[in-house]
């Protein structure tokens, strides 16, 4: 085989489509990633394309890679409580809350979505890690009374400005009422779908959470259908936009080497009283020490960053000062913008530069979110 053969991905059961895909496909889908040991659509007509359309109109996203993880039992809530420094204890049954999960040693485990869908049962919405395990052994190791299982549930999003007028063609006007972060229950086809206010955009919008993998083609279609007149069209959580909008990606922005202190989830770490949080000594410890990095925003000279990397190396007269971890040209703000991990010194530091494709460039350090 040449330097020049292209290289393909091998498919086996490891690596799940999901049951929208094959309308994804036919809808021009040009780029995948891996998520959660499945398919994710990254790319349809380009970035730029892609992204004034979902700021313009409405989309439709095929995010089934977004997996469940079901916690039902007499002590569910005490096992997600367990898991996160967000109070659960105030999540009520409809709500949807983001609640990082973070390990014994204060480390970022995955940063979720919950959804209580009854006292006793709940759905952690995860990012891409695996979650399931590390819930269950948290179960056997405190002999908890739970069940801990990935369900039949699929999320399909809808995000744009058109979004509400969609989702009340598709459903009903009752869509308009739900409030941001909660969910209300409808039947589709002899099936239940769970219909969130939420989304991974800034754009605003829904996810529905298909319960039975039969019908992707017959939920993808009747979304369509319903959309005809707003110019619809298929997507995908977009860099861009993401970027613009300071929405962290777990496996990007923060990994299991990160403290949800120092990725700017504060908001997020309440340790409520009197009730048993795994990373409550950790999170204290590096509370009262400090942390040592920070996650920020910055602006990036040069010409455009078309194409995205691994990651950038920041450094300041030969010292390494972090990493910009996500990074891309904004056709709206006409500048390349990125987001970094940077060591505390660096927000001291002059002339932070890091190296594009053998070229040395000059940031800026900025806030998040660039809106």
């Amino acid at each position: 085989m040449s330097a020049n053969t292209p290289a393909y991905i091998s498919f086996s059961r490891r690596l799940r489509k999901s049951p929208f895909h094959e309308r994804v496909v036919e809808a021009g889908a040009k780029a995948f990633t891996s998520y959660n040991h499945m398919l994710l659509p990254t790319v349809f007509e380009n970035l730029e394309a892609d992204f004034w359309h979902l700021r313009e109109h409405v989309q439709v996203w095929d995010v089934a890679a977004e997996r469940q993880v079901e916690i039902v039992g007499p002590d569910a809530l005490d096992l997600v409580q367990m898991m996160t420094p967000r109070n659960i204890q105030r999540c009520q049954i409809g709500q949807c809350m983001y609640a990082p999960i973070v390990g014994t040693r204060g480390q970022m485990i995955n940063d979720p979505v919950v959804l209580r869908l009854a006292e006793d049962r709940f759905w952690v919405s995860i990012a891409d890690s695996d979650v399931l395990l590390w819930a269950d052994g948290i179960a056997v190791g405190r002999d908890l009374d739970v069940r801990v299982f990935e369900p039949d549930v699929s999320p399909l999003a809808v995000q744009g400005p058109a979004a509400f007028d969609l989702m009340a063609k598709a459903f009903g006007e009752w869509t308009r009422d739900i409030r941001f972060f909660r969910f209300r229950e409808v039947e589709f086809n002899g099936t239940s779908l769970v219909i969130a206010r939420s989304g991974w955009s800034k754009q605003g919008g829904f996810e529905i959470y298909l319960q039975d993998g039969r019908q992707g083609h017959a939920l993808w279609d009747h979304v369509f259908e319903a959309g005809a007149d707003l110019n619809v069209r298929a997507g995908c959580p977009n860099l861009i936009e993401r970027i613009e909008g300071g929405l962290l990606s777990y496996g990007n922005e923060m990994t299991s080497a990160n403290n949800p202190l120092e990725c700017g989830l504060d908001a997020f770490c309440d340790l409520p009283d009197g009730v048993e949080v795994l990373c409550r000594d950790a999170l204290e410890r590096i509370r009262e020490s400090g942390v040592e990095r920070k996650m920020t925003g910055v602006i990036i000279a040069g010409k455009p960053i078309m194409t995205p990397a691994d990651s950038y190396a920041v450094e300041s007269d030969g010292t390494w000062l972090g990493t910009v971890t996500s990074a891309i040209w904004s056709p709206r703000l006409e500048q390349n913008i990125g987001m970094a991990m940077l060591e505390n010194d660096a927000f001291d530091a002059e002339n932070l530069q890091l190296d594009v494709s053998g070229t040395s460039r000059s940031i800026e350090i900025t806030g998040l979110p660039f809106d």
